[in-house]
């Protein structure tokens, strides 16, 4: 689920330069990435977007413990996201295997190879990643929002099972929280609220 979709595909230099026309600029992006943001925590995050060349790259220093990422223009839909910066080795890590080339289950073993040496940080308290995302939707400038996008949250808990937290391993209710990944250096706490009735 979030292992196959985890969030950032990195394409051949060719195809990112070839999209680097449809690049918003930088306060642009620094707006989209924000609606992933707790409204309290926007002022002071740390905020990644991409240049002309398609590269991830910080647009702005942050002076709070959260961390936001633009949307990918290179990536079909709309995905912002914003996590405690105490999970970006894990979140950089990623990035880089991925720049390499290696795939989703790759990724997954060699990081908690990583993890379980020592080599790769893990957070030591539960640390919280906030998802905005959807399909046909995009961020409006004029109103400051992502129409129809669906929130979650991953709230990252390395090692955590479910014997540990009482959760399940599946949700029992719509949106209800579950432990993805239980007894990993990815274990995670899925909280998927449902969209809204149309």
């Amino acid at each position: 689920m979030l292992r196959a979709a985890l969030f950032f595909t990195f394409l051949s230099s060719a195809y990112l330069i070839g999209c680097a026309q449809n690049i918003p600029d930088k306060s642009l992006q620094i707006s989209e990435a924000l609606q992933a943001a707790p409204e309290p925590d926007r002022a002071g995050a740390a905020v990644y977007g991409y240049n002309g060349k398609g590269e991830l790259v910080e647009l702005r220093p942050g002076t709070n413990s959260l961390i936001c990422l633009s949307d990918d223009p290179a990536r079909p839909g709309f995905q912002t996201v914003c996590y405690h910066k105490d999970l970006e080795p894990f979140m950089k890590r990623g990035r880089e295997l991925r720049a390499e080339g290696k795939n989703a289950d790759e990724v997954f073993v060699i990081r908690e190879e990583e993890a379980k040496s020592g080599k790769l940080p893990m957070p030591e308290h539960p640390a919280t990643l906030h998802l905005l995302e959807g399909g046909d939707v995009h961020f409006d400038p004029q109103t400051g929002k992502v129409e129809g996008a669906n929130y979650r949250y991953v709230v990252y808990i390395p090692w955590a099972t479910a014997e540990s937290t009482g959760l399940p391993i599946q949700p029992t209710v719509p949106g209800g929280p579950w432990i993805m990944d239980p007894g990993t250096h990815r274990a995670h706490i899925m909280i998927s609220p449902p969209p809204p009735k149309q």
